[in-house]
């Protein structure tokens, strides 16, 4: 094996969007640096199963649903 071919793997600070902060490791930046999260798991609906409603812009979503009616979605 090649030397020097891999990144350095390194502890981090990742800041949650609570304000959280979690150490973990990463090839992200150098040791003790710390990375801001705009969106994580502990808020995102896709982890949380969050309820959140779809937005009709345009009628988008209307159409769609004109359109395949008759297939039993």
């Amino acid at each position: 094996m090649k030397a020097e071919t891999h990144p350095e793997y390194h502890t981090i600070n990742v800041k949650m969007t609570d304000g959280t902060v979690v150490e973990m490791k990463s090839t992200w930046g150098k040791e003790g640096d710390q990375l801001s999260l705009d969106i994580d798991p502990s808020v995102h609906p896709a982890w949380t199963g969050g309820t959140s409603r779809l937005m009709d812009t345009g009628g988008r979503v209307s159409k769609f649903k004109n359109k395949y009616a008759g297939l039993g979605f």
